[in-house]
């Protein structure tokens, strides 16, 4: 019997000591603007006072365009990856790209609020700010969801409509990165405040690529350091809370703004059956639809999908 126990004090022990060795392999408190600026921020970066927040975007490109590109992310990602497009873009029009509340190097809304009608005035103060009066909208999955939702909110400022694998109608994904998971159970935001295992993060970059070979170690960095951002984590929490996919889907047959719509076909956390969707509702629509690729085309083949853009603002 004093073996038995010996045995378990020792199998308690050794979990113990294993735990706090995980623990503290995956600490990760929040990261200040200032620590990430070095390397994320590199110019031609700016920081703009807009709504209480100092939004990292930038603005390349010839100024004397009267309809710039705006390129608009999706849910934890960030401005860079548009990085292809851009460099493909920016020798015949103005590109603009941005960090969004809530994501990268621009951080929280102050206010706390993630409604997507604050994020359709939010844009409309950065385009404001910036000049733009009418603009050419891109957005990939949430940013996309952002684009329609501002082209409805606002018809007058969008001259033509890019949706790259874009939310909006019910989810119905069939696979879901486990960050996305993880940051929907309140139970584990305690823990997740300060823990971030960065295998975590590229198992969901994997899972969102159509060809997960093409995930890097410095593309997981990017992901991984920008998600430390101060209260980037807390805002994605409360994003998920707040923004139910869903809520305004009936209102995209009222679009009528000129529109491409790109999709990767192995896209399964926003299925293709959602393109369908958006060419069906969207009357006049465009469909180019990638079939080797997921639920990022723009980042994950930049040239390809680009060139479509481009002959889309060509046409």
């Amino acid at each position: 019997m004093k073996r038995v126990v010996q045995i378990a004090v020792s199998l308690v022990l050794l979990l113990l000591i294993s735990l706090a060795a995980a623990v503290a392999w995956n600490w990760a408190p929040d990261r200040s603007l200032a620590d990430l600026k070095p390397r994320w921020a590199l110019p031609p970066s700016e920081f703009l006072a807009i709504d209480g927040m100092l939004v990292h975007l930038r603005d390349q490109g010839r100024r004397d365009d009267p309809a710039p590109i705006v390129l608009l992310h999706g849910t934890s990602a960030s401005l860079h990856t548009w990085e292809g497009w851009v460099a493909a873009l920016q020798t015949k029009r103005r590109v603009i790209s941005l960090d969004l509340p809530g994501f990268g190097l621009t951080g929280p809304f102050p206010d706390g609020d993630y409604r997507m009608a604050h994020y359709s005035a939010f844009l409309g103060h950065v385009l404001d700010q910036l000049q733009v009066p009418r603009a050419v909208l891109a957005g990939n999955s949430f940013g996309g969801q952002l684009a329609w939702q501002f082209a409805l909110d606002y018809p007058q400022r969008v001259e033509r409509l890019v949706l790259v694998d874009a939310a909006g109608y019910p989810r119905n994904a069939t696979s879901m990165p486990i960050g996305f998971r993880l940051a929907q159970m309140p139970a584990l935001a305690p823990l997740m405040a300060n823990l971030l295992p960065r295998q975590m993060i590229e198992a969901s970059i994997r899972n969102v690529y159509g060809d997960p070979d093409k995930v890097s170690d410095e593309l997981v960095d990017r992901y991984y350091e920008l998600t430390l951002r101060a209260g980037n984590r807390e805002a994605l929490r409360q994003r998920f809370i707040q923004a139910e996919a869903g809520q305004s889907y009936t209102r995209i047959a009222e679009l009528k703004v000129p529109t491409l719509i790109i999709w990767g076909g192995r896209d399964e956390l926003i299925p293709p059956v959602n393109a369908e969707r958006f060419k069906r509702d969207i009357k006049g629509s465009r469909l180019v639809l990638f079939d080797d690729l997921g639920h990022v085309p723009q980042e994950e083949d930049p040239a390809r999908t680009v060139a479509v853009l481009m002959g889309f603002l060509e046409g």
